[in-house]
Formats: structure tokens, C-alpha cells, sequence
């Protein structure tokens, strides 16, 4: 098999304040929009899942703590199972695994769907289906992340995953909109069925990819050891150490608080099912508008300022948000953490990948979901302080604990703060 990477050329970005023409241009390799659009599809499926569970969840059984839970079982996956992922990604060919993942997860919407219909639905049910779609999940960044920075240019790549992470964030706005209406309407029925049409359409795409990798062959026994290898060339690196420090804090202290919108809509807002679906997508519309003005405007000596700058923003508006007892405040709040954190999540992969030595990246991609599926810690004790004290009182303790331990790691992550990413 050819590796369409090895000729890729690299070209130094054009100086210059403004933005540059061939920054706005659309990106050419139809595998990139081939790999971007069966991302909209797992995007927008799974934050119009997630929020549809979530209510269901809360109606069925009052505890912020299970609902919190089920948002940290999508992302135990990742801890548990990362670091294996980036190793095992260097010895696999991605489309194929690309497309068994697209392949589960329309089957276990199917079979959610089925039980739906059958009214045998139970939280039980929706456990287990977010713990197998959290393994899928954990591959996007080994593979087709990976796979992103591989089909276009060197000096495309800040571009690329502004488009591809844009669209996240959009599906962010599109997902909890849809879900909200959709389960006033037609229930998670017909929220299944509309999963599984959409996991369709994402298979056939990732058929038509072209892209082909390099399998390296390696003895099987060696997995532990190069993975032990990894880590502790990362431990060495001070910027790959302090990037990946960033990733810990924002999912422990910042995202976990996503899990507690519903209720805080429901009980706090006074909001109806549609209510907590608008409410919860205005983070995904000012996600889409940062991600939007990123690509515009950002310049590779912003990248590290915009990733630690967007993490401590973000932790400061979700206490805004918390503590804002008017659902328009609420819903203003929420658009402004959306805003900061396009900066978080477009620079998270964007620096691992210009940082990372490209003999080890799929390793260094498999330690940031592990540093990703961090995230469990923070979604158990939120559950536990909003059983407590309430969603609102345990939302703003977070926030205000991510902020201390911020400034607390600020030796760590410093490098990386002043690093001019040219």
C-alpha cells in the first residue's frame, strides 16, 4: 500500500497580518471532505443523542449523578483504552477501521431504536450503548484525526482541523436543537431511527476514501513497551507535557459541567424538553462562530495563547453560567463559553500535531484520549457535589476549582504559553 504522506510538501505560511488568500481557499483533497463529512454525520448524531438521553435519563430517574454518569461513561473509553488505540492505529489500515466504527455505531442505534419502539427502553440500555459508542469515539483522534493531517499539506493542517473541529462545534448548535424538538415529537424513536439513517449515508462516504496507510508490522508483544515509550517521551517534552496538562484540566473542570444543562434547564430554567435543546445548543453556535473566526484569523504564533487563554475563559463563563438565574442570560452565558472554547478544541489536536515527532504522533495521539477520557474524574464528582448541593451551586465549585488548579500548574504549561508555534 502507498502512503499519500510521504511527498506531502510543506510550505512556510506567508507572512502578514491580514488574512491570506490561500488560507480561505477551500482545502482541495476530496478525502479530507470525504473524512469531514462522516465526522459531521458521528458529530451531529452524537450530541443529538447525548442530549436526548440525558432528558430521558432525568425524567426517568431525578439524579443529576446518573445523568452525570452516563456523560462519563462516553469518555471512560477513552482512559481506559487511549493509549492502546494511538499504538494499535500505526499497525492497522484506518479506512477499514473507520468504517467498522461508523458500522457499530449505526448498529447499536438500530438496536436502541428497536427497543424503543418495543417500549422495553431502559436506562440500563443506554448505559451500556454510551460505554460501546465511548470506544468508537476514542478512535477519532488516532485514526481519523490522524488521517486529516495526512491528506492535506504541512501548512494546511491549522486550516484543516479548524474546518473539521468547526464542525464539531457546529454539530454542537444542530444536535441538541434537533434532539430537543425531536423528542418532544416523535420520542427516542424516532431519534434512533433518524441515527441510523444518518450512520448509512456516513458508511457509504468512507467506502469512497481513498486514503491508504502504511501498515507497520511490529511484534504484538511490543504494544506495552512502545506505549511506555511514548509516555515517556512526552514526560521529556516541556511543551507536549504542558499541552496535554491543559487537556486534563479543561475536560476534569471545564466540560463535565456540559452534563448538567439539562438540568439546570429543567430545574433551575423551568424549561420544556425543546427549551433545554435551544439552551443547550447556543454553546455549539458560538463553538461554530470561534471556529468560523479561528480559521480567518489565527496565525500559527496564536495557537498556544488561544488553546491555555480559551481553557481559562471557558472556566470562568460556565460559573456565569451556573450562578444566572434568567434563561436568556442563561443562553448568553452559555453562547460566550461556546465562543472561548473554539479555542480549546481546534488547538488541542492542532498543537499535538505540529509538536509530536511524527515516528511516534499515532503514540502522542493515543495519549491525549487518555488525557481526554481524564474527563470520568470530573463528571463523577460533579454528580456527586450536584446531589448535594444542587446542579447550579456544584457547576460553579467546579469552575472555580478548575480556575486554582490553573494558575497552580502555571510552571507546567508555561512553555507551551510562550511558544511562537511558526
Amino acid at each position: 500500500m502507498s502512503d499519500r504522506t510521504t511527498n506531502r510538501p510543506e510550505r512556510a505560511e506567508p507572512a502578514g497580518g491580514g488574512p491570506q488568500l490561500h488560507r480561505l481557499l477551500p482545502i482541495a483533497s476530496p478525502d479530507f471532505w470525504r473524512l469531514w463529512f462522516v465526522g459531521l454525520i458521528m458529530f451531529i448524531v452524537r450530541w443529538l443523542e447525548m442530549l436526548a438521553m440525558a432528558v430521558f435519563v432525568y425524567e426517568e430517574t431525578r439524579s443529576p449523578f446518573i445523568v452525570a454518569t452516563l456523560t462519563m461513561l462516553r469518555l471512560l473509553p477513552m482512559a481506559l483504552f487511549g493509549a492502546f488505540m494511538g499504538e494499535i492505529a500505526d499497525r492497522i489500515e484506518r479506512r477499514t477501521v473507520l468504517i467498522g466504527v461508523v458500522v457499530c455505531l449505526m448498529a447499536t442505534s438500530g438496536t436502541l431504536a428497536l427497543l424503543a419502539h418495543f417500549q422495553a427502553l431502559a436506562v440500563w440500555h443506554l448505559t451500556v450503548a454510551t460505554f460501546v459508542n465511548g470506544t468508537t469515539w476514542a478512535t477519532d483522534n488516532p485514526v481519523r484525526r490522524i488521517m486529516i493531517g495526512e491528506v492535506v499539506e504541512r501548512d494546511r493542517i491549522g486550516v484543516a482541523m479548524s474546518i473539521d473541529i468547526g464542525t464539531n462545534n457546529a454539530s454542537r448548535l444542530l444536535g441538541p436543537a434537533i434532539g430537543g424538538v425531536l423528542f418532544a415529537t416523535v420520542g427516542l424513536e424516532g431519534i434512533f431511527a433518524l441515527s441510523v439513517a444518518s450512520y448509512a449515508v456516513a458508511t457509504v462516504t468512507a467506502f469512497g476514501l481513498r486514503y491508504r496507510n502504511v501498515v507497520r508490522v511490529g511484534d504484538g508483544g511490543k504494544v506495552l513497551r512502545r506505549i511506555a515509550e511514548g509516555l515517556a517521551i512526552v514526560r521529556r517534552d516541556r511543551q507536549l507535557l504542558g499541552a496535554l496538562s491543559i487537556t486534563v484540566i479543561f475536560n476534569v473542570f471545564g466540560w463535565p459541567f456540559t452534563s448538567m444543562i439539562p438540568v439546570i434547564g429543567h430545574d433551575d430554567l423551568l424549561l420544556t424538553p425543546t427549551g433545554v435543546g435551544l439552551l443547550a445548543s447556543m454553546d455549539g453556535l458560538g463553538a461554530f462562530v470561534g471556529a468560523v473566526a479561528i480559521a480567518w484569523r489565527a496565525r500559527p504564533h496564536h495557537y498556544a495563547r488561544l488553546y491555555i487563554g480559551g481553557t481559562a475563559c471557558y472556566l470562568v463563563l460556565l460559573c456565569l453560567f451556573a450562578l444566572t438565574p434568567v434563561p436568556l442570560l442563561a443562553g448568553g452565558a452559555l453562547l460566550l463559553t461556546g465562543l472561548v472554547s473554539a479555542g480549546f478544541t481546534i488547538m488541542q489536536s492542532t498543537l499535538i500535531y505540529i509538536l509530536a515527532p511524527i515516528e511516534i504522533r499515532s503514540r502522542v495521539f493515543g495519549v491525549l484520549s487518555v488525557c481526554i477520557g481524564s474527563g470520568p474524574i470530573g463528571f463523577l464528582h460533579l454528580g456527586l457535589l450536584a446531589n448535594a448541593i444542587g446542579a447550579s451551586a456544584a457547576t460553579a465549585t467546579i469552575g472555580v476549582e478548575g480556575l486554582i488548579v490553573l494558575a497552580l500548574t502555571r510552571n507546567i504549561w508555561r512553555p507551551v504559553w510562550r511558544s511562537a508555534m511558526a
